[in-house]
């Protein structure tokens, strides 16, 4: 059995003090902060432990107020088909292994190689929020790792955009970041392209770094709207229902 990843043994104990009654249903959980120096783990892994969470439905977000726990649902066996990689861990790799792929491929990248990812970067530009823009990234990515000259490297990358595609925890953080506005950072992506035509290897590998960087920044803020987004609406829910029985 291949070992739990991080975020994923945090839901579980949390779920397992739930199921043992140390949060019982109703309760607030301690806040993100609090729950990060608990665990001592980062920010992020908490967020993809209470999204993990709220999939299986038991915690929500009350608006202005943090998480509770809900009604435990019952067990069922699919439940660890929804604890899968989250986002904050996949880009966590990306920024390694695609770092040092822009520094390798800024050594020998080509002009033709150039002009597609400078093509690529228009698709982007002019797409920005239609699915060419996303197989676009994607493509960008893979082009650079092709350009160093190593299978394996461009094979390794590949395989974590997949791990993007098919993670159930990926894929709804990615796209809650995208009902929340974010598209592919064309600017950033230019500067990659910009630091590989100047053949500067140090300038590539942080160009990558510093761009990932921001991908987990957005994601931060995405996942903290969508998880207080349901809380916001039964507000305003009950609000109306409040001031229809009152005629305010």
């Amino acid at each position: 059995m291949p070992a739990q990843k991080l975020y994923q043994r945090i839901a579980e104990d949390i779920a397992t003090a739930i199921a043992d009654a140390r949060f019982a249903p109703g309760a607030r959980l301690p806040s993100e902060r609090d729950l990060a120096e608990e665990f001592a783990v980062s920010r992020p892994t908490i967020r993809e432990a209470m999204i993990a969470l709220e999939m299986r439905g038991l915690v929500e977000a009350r608006k202005g107020s943090g998480i509770y726990v809900t009604q435990a649902p019952p067990v069922r066996d699919d439940a660890d088909a929804e604890l899968d990689v989250g986002a904050f861990e996949l880009i966590e790799a990306r920024t390694l292994f695609e770092g040092e792929a822009a520094a390798l491929a800024a050594a020998s990248i080509d002009a033709e190689t150039l002009a597609e990812l400078r093509h690529l970067l228009e698709v982007m530009e002019h797409d920005a929020d239609a699915p060419e823009a996303v197989d676009a990234d994607r493509r960008f990515h893979l082009v650079i790792a092709e350009a160093t000259g190593n299978t394996l490297i461009r094979s390794a990358i590949e395989t974590l955009w997949d791990v993007r595609e098919r993670s159930p925890l990926c894929i709804r953080m990615f796209a809650q970041a995208r009902r929340e506005g974010v598209t592919p950072r064309v600017a950033e992506h230019r500067l990659i392209v910009d630091a590989l035509e100047a053949h500067d290897p140090q300038a590539a590998r942080e160009a990558m770094r510093s761009h990932l960087r921001r991908v987990t920044a957005d994601l931060l803020d995405a996942t903290r709207l969508e998880l207080m987004k349901q809380a916001e609406a039964d507000f305003h829910a009950q609000r109306s229902r409040v001031v229809a029985r009152t005629g305010v």
